[in-house]
């Protein structure tokens, strides 16, 4: 994919993973478009890249056709999608108190997996309008899972399972986005200095970093939208979810 020139929709833009990839596309020339459900600081986030900021809920079906058609009017088809937006929430099964939060988890399950898939059916659509390049490609989608997806730990059974669902999407998805020349790809990142992670007391960011075997730190989103511009960037990378961890692998608990 050629990231210069191109229309980059980025969810979850207002901060954290989704503002620095933000930031990384633009410097290499796409025209970045940014969603989160904060309008204000999807807008923040655009004005600073020279893009234009909607408020969008990802899990809503009217909200995401509308924005993608009003971005189709206004700016152009896109033919870049990376999806950023998400929520944590912790909770064990059965608690002190009795079982989980049935609502609390089906929240989680709604924003982080139905709102990817809903983002990449809504966007999916519009790029298979788009000119093929020479080699036949129109778009790529690249999704956020996690390393919990893999190793969720006690009170992540929400989380890693919204996550384990964006990992297991990816393939079927990408077999299927083929025949319109659409890539589909996952990152799975491990422990990075989000605003979620960042709010935390620096002992507790400490020891986060400590459990990393190398570098000893947490990852900067920058380095996740550097490796989201390369999937862009390497027509090869299709149907794959790639860890971005530092080598780290969660404990239970």
């Amino acid at each position: 994919m050629q990231i210069k020139g191109s229309i980059a929709i980025v969810t979850g833009a207002a901060s954290g993973l989704g503002a620095a990839t933000a930031a990384v596309l633009a410097g290499a020339g796409a025209k970045i478009v940014a969603f989160d459900l904060n309008e204000a600081g999807a807008k923040a986030t655009a004005e600073k890249l020279d893009g234009v900021g909607f408020g969008v809920d990802v899990s809503d079906a009217v909200s995401v056709e509308k924005a993608v058609s009003d971005v189709v009017a206004s700016v152009g088809t896109p033919s870049i999608l990376v999806n950023c937006a998400g929520i944590v929430h912790g909770e064990r099964i059965v608690g002190r108190e009795g079982p989980a939060d049935l609502d609390a988890f089906a929240r989680v399950i709604n924003v982080n997996l139905i709102g990817t898939f809903n983002m990449m059916r809504v966007v999916a659509n519009a790029m298979s309008n788009n000119a093929p390049s020479a080699s036949g490609e129109r778009g790529v989608i690249i999704n956020t899972a996690s390393i919990a997806a893999f190793e969720g730990q006690i009170g992540q059974a929400a989380y890693a399972a919204s996550k384990g669902g964006v990992a297991s999407l990816t393939l079927p998805a990408a077999r299927e986005l083929a025949r319109h020349g659409i890539r589909v790809a996952s990152i799975a990142p491990g422990l990075f200095g989000t605003p979620m992670l960042m709010g935390l007391p620096d002992e507790v960011q400490e020891s986060l970093a400590a459990n990393t075997p190398f570098p000893k730190r947490l990852g900067d989103p920058a380095e996740y939208g550097r490796l989201a511009m390369h999937i862009c960037e390497n027509e090869m990378i299709n149907g794959e979810t790639i860890r971005i961890d530092g080598a780290v692998r969660l404990e239970p608990k």
